[in-house]
């Protein structure tokens, strides 16, 4: 309980190291809880975003904030670090119904994804990569993905000035509750 513990799946011992959360609770400025968690490569860093409406950075090791996103947006439900082309960035999923892409190291938004009819609750970057509209194919990526509470998954292409590759509609009416974004490569 309030512990976030990285696993080695092999193995199914922890990984590394563990830590209480409520020492990065009591970090933030509001000792608001957390509602979302990434890890960040290989390097002990976590992404995490809590009720206060801020997305922070955290040395899981050493329980120190390395940077915050403050006060740019809703209730994050879902944070990402970008992969291969997308490496130094954040993608975050938000109560305003958009998805944005953050730059780690200034902490400034880079990109907006506006589409979505409802709350974004998953995102991800994607393996495809769009060569042009005819060509798709696997590499590094510069594509991502969201999933939102409207019943659509929506791809984008980060080079296309924001605009959505494609969308799948589920066409039931039951909102979806619980949406999670996996990607193989």
């Amino acid at each position: 309980s309030n512990t976030i513990r990285l696993w080695d799946v092999e193995t199914l011992n922890h990984y590394m190291f563990s830590t209480d959360i409520n020492m990065l609770n009591n970090n933030n400025c509001n000792n608001s809880k957390m509602n979302a968690i990434g890890v960040i490569g290989g390097n002990g860093y976590t992404i995490c975003s809590g009720a206060d409406d801020n997305i922070r950075i955290w040395d899981i090791e050493t329980a120190k904030q390395l940077n915050v996103f403050k006060k740019y947006c809703t209730r994050v439900n879902s944070v990402k670090y970008g992969s291969n082309e997308l490496a130094n960035t954040i993608l975050s999923g938000l109560n305003d119904k958009i998805v944005r892409l953050w730059d780690i190291r200034s902490g400034q938004q880079i990109q907006v994804f506006n589409g979505h009819k409802s709350w974004v609750f998953a995102v991800e970057c994607s393996p495809l990569v769009i060569k042009n509209i005819d060509e798709v194919v696997g590499g590094n990526s510069n594509v991502i993905c969201s999933g939102s509470s409207d019943n659509t998954i929506r791809f984008w292409d980060i080079r296309s000035n924001k605009n959505e590759l494609c969308m799948i509609k589920d066409m039931r009416k039951k909102m979806m509750e619980y949406v999670v974004l996996n990607l193989l490569n």
